[in-house]
């Protein structure tokens, strides 16, 4: 294969990648606290020994949108949504996750939860607990759990020291490479959740372009495939 081939070649394995991460953003434009995610394309020089440099695409990098999505009341009493750049922590069998779905419940234990079921932090880092018995639950802006007018605790805040240290899981969960710090910045909402800050009509657009470009790619294969064929028939002749 040709220079030109395989430079095709490693765009059409871009356009690939892409097409399943805007996919998967249009499949979750409804998920609370969903993170819209889009991949940057870089450009490499490749040679060999005798033969011409040629340059290659590589996508391979995950870019994560922190936008705030619109926030929706419902007055669910353990509903929470963050206005501000600031996670919730949860506690999962794989370690402390961060994550801005704030669709919560409690536990007959007097856990609030995740609807994963994974344990909710407060500002030290330890597993809030809700009294069962309890009438009414208020949260301040600041994230301060009362019950019955007597506080419980504070609902944690938390930011990574270095952004770049985030890494997506499991939909709305983030993993943190590196040191997480409490969130200077950052309001709780009670009754309320914030929605996926994809923009549907963007990434619909998006794949239809990504898709022309693929098409545009695989046509030009198919062209050198004929070629190469064609010139390889008249030199056996």
């Amino acid at each position: 294969m040709e220079t030109a081939g395989y430079a095709t070649l490693s765009r059409q394995t871009g356009l690939m990648r892409e097409m399943r991460v805007v996919a998967n953003n249009i499949a979750n434009s409804a998920t609370t606290g969903y993170r819209s995610e889009g991949l940057i394309f870089s450009e490499y020089v490749q040679s060999a020994p005798g033969q011409q440099s040629m340059s290659m695409a590589r996508a391979n990098i995950h870019n994560t949108s922190m936008e705030q999505g619109q926030l929706t009341k419902t007055n669910g009493t353990f509903d929470f949504a963050i206005e501000g750049d600031a996670f919730f922590m949860v506690e999962t069998p794989q370690g402390q996750r961060l994550t801005r779905s704030g669709a919560f419940s409690s536990t007959a234990q007097g856990d609030l939860v995740t609807m994963d079921g994974h344990r909710v932090m407060d500002a030290g880092g330890a597993p809030l607990f809700v009294p069962t018995d309890a009438d009414s639950f208020q949260v301040g802006s600041d994230g301060t759990l009362s019950a019955n007018g007597q506080p419980l605790g504070q609902i944690g805040l938390f930011k990574p020291v270095e952004m770049h240290t985030m890494s997506r899981e499991d939909g709305v969960m983030f993993r943190v490479d590196g040191d997480i710090e409490p969130a200077l910045e950052g309001r709780v909402l009670q009754g309320f959740l914030e929605g996926s800050n994809v923009n549907a009509i963007q990434q619909v657009s998006r794949m239809i372009e990504i898709q022309r470009a693929y098409e545009m790619g695989q046509s030009f294969l198919t062209t050198e495939d004929e070629r190469i064929r064609a010139a390889i028939k008249n030199l056996i002749k």
